[in-house]
């Protein structure tokens, strides 16, 4: 059984794989097939990973405030997205580049040291923290898990609503009966 530190560190490598993979490069076609993937990794780590939600208490906080990290990196990451017209295709189309990808490493790897620092690091003194503010075990990762999936929604969808709204691009006129181009 993978403990949930291995568990943190595969979620963060699905995520990076999928956000950056369908980013990173210098035209990426943006069609109504193009969210999928990454909302399905989205859905599918909380699924997976979350056991069960704080409805009380500092808990509630903790996961509310994992969700508004993942909206302010989602965001962060979303405003280094490139969205255009494509002068090959003719569709919508973005481009990310390092910026981009360095939004993401640096969230994740904030939370790869946060989780190792739990286990190895810090150990006693996160112990001391939940109990202090009576936070269940999982509720922190739980958090770091909608943060994620928040990050990645955020993203997703922002580059979806940005090509949906960009203006349709203005044919050249073309003069009537002419075979040549003006």
């Amino acid at each position: 059984m993978l403990t949930q530190l291995t568990q943190a560190q595969l979620v963060d490598c699905a995520v990076l794989l999928c956000t950056l993979g369908g980013e990173l490069g210098p035209e990426r076609p943006i069609t109504m097939l193009r969210p999928i993937p990454p909302l399905v990794v989205a859905v599918g780590i909380v699924l997976l990973y979350v056991r069960s939600i704080a409805t009380q208490g500092m808990g509630v906080t903790v996961e509310l405030a994992g969700v508004a990290a993942g909206l302010v990196g989602g965001l962060a990451a979303l405003g280094l997205v490139h969205v255009f017209h494509s002068e090959r295709t003719g569709g919508p189309a973005s481009h990310a580049g390092w910026p981009y990808a360095l939004v993401w490493f640096t969230v994740f790897g904030a939370r790869a040291w946060f989780s190792y620092g739990c286990v190895h690091l810090f150990p006693l003194q996160y112990a001391q923290w939940r109990t202090t503010h009576r936070v269940a075990t999982g509720t922190v990762t739980d958090a770091l898990v909608f943060m994620a999936g928040a990050m990645i929604v955020t993203c997703c969808l922002g580059v979806v609503a940005r090509a949906a709204a960009l203006p349709k691009p203005v044919s050249e006129p073309r003069l009537v009966g002419s075979d040549v181009d003006p």
